[in-house]
């Protein structure tokens, strides 16, 4: 793996695999500790830099060149094992994955994992051995019985509107799940689930998705950080974007943060100026 951006004196200088800042070398797989210095959330809340946020919200997606966001219903067949690590590392990184319904069907969510190599430095952070999982779903057309809220070592949440079917946030509860509402009729407010979030203790929020959730963050205008990896693939179809949902009255600005690449692929990482 190599960095493209930012560009140094020192990265223009080095041969590969010479020792320097993390990764600076191509020709060889960074370690997770290199992966986890290169997308560290941000200092967050009080006692950090006047003007800190208090949570921050990063979306990770895959695309396409011609833009497709899945092949067949699935972003698996569009990515690599270098950007399944970089998947891992910013699950290992977050107080919580915030996932739609339907990627959670489409997709076969279960419960994210303690990791041994992240352990320490979680513990530091102040948080658990693995993050939680938070589903948006405004109907609860879930199947409780899977491992995703029977057995994770958090108890997966469960994001839905006031108006929910109140048997269905029953299920939901006796399957172990906990329910939080975030909006005041049937669906979700997006601004209105971030504020939740951090106010039950969850600030370094990790969205994966999918288009629909991804473009109802961007519309609210809670969206700080989008690691984008660009596979040098081409799918034609018509899969959905990474961000869906009705058009943004003006187009939302963000500035590259840093840009990796390996074996073609991209791997950006772009943040609210």
């Amino acid at each position: 793996m190599r960095r493209l951006f930012p560009v140094t004196d020192q990265t223009a200088i080095r041969s590969p695999g010479e020792p320097g800042e993390p990764g600076e070398g191509a020709g060889r797989e960074w370690s997770l500790a290199e992966l986890a210095a290169a997308y560290a959330y941000p200092e967050l809340g009080p006692g950090t830099a006047p003007g800190a946020p208090e949570v921050w919200l990063r979306a990770n997606m895959v695309s396409t060149m011609d833009g497709a966001a899945q092949h067949d219903g699935r972003s698996q067949p569009i990515s690599t094992a270098t950007d399944m690590r970089i998947f891992g590392t910013l699950r290992a990184l977050a107080d919580v994955v915030v996932v739609g319904a339907e990627t959670v069907r489409q997709e076969g969510y279960r419960p994210a994992r303690a990791r041994a190599e992240f352990a320490e430095a979680r513990e530091a952070a102040g948080q658990g051995p693995a993050p939680a999982v938070a589903v948006i779903s405004a109907s609860l057309d879930l199947d409780f019985s899977l491992p995703l809220y029977t057995s994770p070592q958090v108890p997966t949440l469960i994001l839905t509107g006031a108006a929910a079917a109140p048997d269905r946030i029953s299920a939901a509860e006796k399957a172990g799940a906990r329910v939080v509402i975030a909006g005041d009729g049937v669906g979700v407010d997006p601004a209105r689930a971030v504020r939740a979030l951090a106010g039950i203790g969850y600030t370094r929020l990790l969205t994966e998705g999918g288009p629909r959730l991804l473009g109802q963050f961007v519309a609210a205008g809670v969206l700080d950080e989008l690691c984008l990896t660009l596979s040098p693939m081409l799918t034609a179809g018509d899969a959905q974007r990474i961000a869906g949902g009705p058009s943004v009255p003006v187009p939302v600005r963000f500035v590259l943060d840093s840009l990796l690449e390996e074996d073609g692929f991209l791997f950006g990482r772009y943040r609210r100026p």
